[in-house]
């Protein structure tokens, strides 16, 4: 005799429901890990506890850590992201290049063209910008 097993709507829905918290607690404890190991406010041996915490007992350590720390996990996302931006800012300001350098140049040829200064001061003004 054959069994037939039936795989239901309301069980199609359950398997997601648990798929979907399984995921949502890897991402926790990713966070939770990542936020330990960036914390500049916590030391070696607190980071190591609260790590050993989060291992031995994984649903306690975890919740316990986001009501302890909870509120700096979002300070520290803060200032990783502003952190990142500044590092952004100043990467593309040195490959473009200064944007005043240019100006300069064109205040200089401004002035060039208005006759109040010579082209040979021209190109010294120019060479010194570009040095």
């Amino acid at each position: 005799m054959v069994t037939v097993l039936e795989y239901t709507p309301g069980d199609v829905f359950l398997s997601m429901l648990w798929f979907f918290l399984f995921f949502i607690w890897i991402w926790l404890l990713i966070g939770v890990f990542g936020d330990i190991f960036r914390s500049d406010d916590l030391g070696g041996w607190g980071k190591a506890l609260w790590t050993l915490f989060v291992i031995v007992l994984p649903y306690l350590g975890v919740f316990v850590y986001l009501i302890a720390r909870g509120h700096r996990m979002g300070e520290h996302a803060v200032q990783d992201a502003s952190l990142r931006d500044q590092q952004m800012r100043s990467y593309v300001q040195s490959v473009a290049g200064s944007p005043s350098t240019a100006g300069e140049i064109q205040s200089l040829a401004d002035l060039r063209d208005a006759g109040t200064i010579s082209e040979a001061e021209f190109q010294q003004g120019k060479a010194k910008l570009l040095a």
